[in-house]
C-alpha cells in the first residue's frame, strides 16, 4: 500500500460527497439557529433577540433580528439543498461577521469565555467561505439546474 497516495489522493465523487455532507450539516445548523430566533426550538424568541440587539446599540433592532433570522433560515436551506449556494454563503458570512463583531465584541475568541467569545461565529463564517470557494459540488440543486 502506498501510504502517500492513501493520505493525499481523492476522487471527484468523494469530493462531491464531502461537500454535500458539509453543506447539509452546516445548513441544518443555520436553520436550527434561525428557528430558535422564532421560538420554534430552544428557549429564545424574536422579541428577546431584538431586545438583546437593542441593548447592544444596533440600529433598527426589530428589523435586524428579522433579517438575521430570515438569513439563517433561507441561507441554511440554500446550503442544505445546494440551491443558489454561493449567494447564500455571502449572506451568511456577513451575518456571522456582524454577530462576531457586535454580539461577541470584547469577549475574545473562545465560546467558553464569560461572556461567550466569537469562536462559533468565526468558524461558521470560515466554513461558509470554504463552501463559497469550492462551490456546491455535483450533489446539489445548483449542479442539477445550472
Amino acid at each position: 500500500m502506498d501510504i502517500g497516495a492513501w493520505l493525499t489522493n481523492t476522487t471527484p465523487g468523494l469530493i462531491d460527497l464531502g461537500l454535500f455532507i458539509a453543506r447539509a450539516f452546516l445548513g441544518v445548523c443555520f436553520v436550527v439557529h434561525g428557528l430558535g430566533k422564532l421560538g420554534v426550538v430552544g428557549t429564545g424568541n424574536l422579541e428577546g433577540f431584538a431586545d438583546w440587539l437593542k441593548s447592544l446599540g444596533m440600529p433598527a433592532p426589530a428589523f435586524q433580528a428579522r433579517m438575521a433570522m430570515a438569513t439563517e433560515i433561507a441561507g441554511g436551506l440554500a446550503l442544505t439543498t445546494g440551491f443558489l449556494m454561493r449567494p447564500a454563503c455571502l449572506m451568511l458570512i456577513f451575518t456571522m461577521a456582524v454577530a462576531g463583531l457586535v454580539g461577541h465584541k470584547g469577549s475574545g475568541y473562545l465560546i467558553t469565555n464569560d461572556p461567550p467569545g466569537a469562536e462559533y461565529t468565526i468558524n461558521l463564517a470560515a466554513l461558509c467561505f470554504v463552501l463559497f470557494l469550492t462551490g456546491p459540488g455535483a450533489i446539489s440543486a445548483d449542479a442539477a439546474l445550472f
